[in-house]
């Protein structure tokens, strides 16, 4: 029988996972290519033979998203497989159409075909859309695993922008893990707040030696997802954090919407900053679609380094770069600070912005007066750099979770500003921990 040619359309995670649990050995399909979108610089990689299996001795070719129709010619593809996250059902149908104008079937695989099965206790932590706040949910749950003594390991979704392809397998425990890996920039926005906790996080491409590994030793896994996309572990207790500031997006967006279904807590995040009808209306979308969640109300407490720096000050904005990219945002927590501590001019940095960061500003043409702390290569954090050091400011306010003095020189003085979740309803995280059992005095 005549296998079917499938090109995975993807983003450099969900795809490579999905090709790993449902394509490597099934001999219905050839997947003859990726597509990758939202993340620069992966066209042209080959996803190598040592992770592709016997089956592709010359591994795999990654092609730009924007080649799909002509792919589809060249190869004679039979099947389009959408597998990344963060799209709105727009998005999602208008990349449907152009594939099957093009000659092709359009595929989406769900958890039932590409959810491990874990050998502990799963708790999985998920959103909307990226930049509702799963971090800080994730850091709450560790924080409370930690006062009851509990040994977990975290395992976060794949980001295998740099250096990834060359480890199955990835273990964060100390700063240097960071260099090791030759993380960029938003790799490091997600492992740095956990090194600083003292947890330890595992990644990498191959989920299955993942989940080995990350399991050793500690009785809970606390899944860590990324954008809005579901785990890739079968979760024992499903959280999905909704965003107050973008009410409707909990039923329009994929995967958002098969989050919120799947979910056993639903968090609503942001209610300190949002108008009440806005949270009146996610719950009313929730309840619509699953009623048996549980709703916890939740507030984006935050806190900045030395907020009495800003008030007067001419002051550039760094934001935290997947939340104003491909989040969707305009602005994040930097641009509140600066607002809520009285900033005296909040500059522009567009026009100073050089490179792939001026790039940055055309494709994501909603990104408001901050400047997105984007750097998937040494090149782009460079630029970045540069972009900093032309703009006259009197202080440099960053959003984004790291420190940035890390990886490059700052000549101008700065402040950090960051959030956690306070939860402002009952029962709450502590309480659904403990009516499962996982908290036992």
């Amino acid at each position: 029988m005549t296998k079917k040619r499938v090109i995975i359309m993807g983003a450099a995670g969900r795809d490579f996972h999905n090709f790993n649990m449902y394509f490597k050995d099934n001999r219905d399909y050839e997947v003859v290519a990726f597509t990758v979108s939202q993340i620069p610089g992966l066209s042209g990689r080959i996803y190598p033979e040592e992770l592709a299996g016997p089956n592709y001795p010359s591994g795999i070719p990654i092609y730009s998203e924007e080649m799909i129709v002509d792919l589809i010619k060249r190869y004679d593809v039979d099947v389009v497989v959408l597998s990344y996250s963060d799209l709105t059902y727009e998005d999602v149908m208008r990349k449907a159409s152009q594939v099957l104008a093009a000659g092709a079937d359009f595929m989406l695989l769900g958890p039932r075909n590409t959810m491990l099965e874990p050998p502990i206790p799963t708790i999985a932590v998920t959103a909307v859309r990226t930049g509702a706040g799963k971090s800080t949910v994730t850091r709450k749950i560790a924080s409370i695993l930690k006062k009851w003594s509990i040994r977990f390991n975290i395992v976060r979704h794949p980001m295998p922008y740099s250096k990834m392809l060359r480890y199955r397998v990835q273990k964060f425990s100390s700063f240097d893990d960071l260099d090791k890996y030759e993380c960029t920039i938003e790799e490091r926005e997600e492992y740095e707040p956990h090194i600083e906790m003292g947890n330890t996080v595992y990644a990498g491409v191959d989920y299955r030696e993942v989940l080995r590994e990350a399991s050793k030793g500690v009785d809970i896994l606390l899944w860590d997802g990324g954008n809005n996309d579901f785990p890739f572990f079968k979760p024992s207790l499903l959280i999905t954090v909704a965003d107050a500031l973008r009410p409707g997006q909990e039923i329009s967006t994929y995967p958002g919407e098969v989050n919120i279904r799947m979910a056993d807590v639903i968090i609503i995040n942001k209610v300190n900053a949002s108008d009440p009808e806005n949270v009146k209306k996610i719950e009313e979308n929730v309840k619509k679609v699953n009623e048996r969640a549980l709703i916890i109300k939740a507030s984006s407490k935050l806190y900045v380094s030395d907020p009495k720096a800003i008030e007067g000050r001419r002051v550039l904005v760094v934001e935290d770069g997947p939340t104003v990219t491909h989040g969707g945002m305009s602005y994040s927590i930097g641009l509140i600070a600066a607002r809520m501590y009285g900033a005296g001019e909040i500059i522009d940095p567009r026009d100073y912005a050089v490179g792939s960061i001026r790039e940055v500003y055309r494709i994501y043409n909603h990104i408001g007066p901050v400047l997105p702390a984007v750097g998937y290569s040494r090149e782009q954090i460079k630029e970045l750099q540069e972009t900093i050091s032309k703009i006259d400011c009197d202080l440099v306010i960053l959003g984004t979770p790291i420190n940035l003095g890390r990886l490059m020189n700052l000549d101008k003085p700065c402040i950090r500003v960051r959030y956690e979740l306070e939860e402002i309803t009952k029962p709450d995280l502590e309480d659904v921990l403990r009516n499962m059992g996982i908290l036992k005095s």
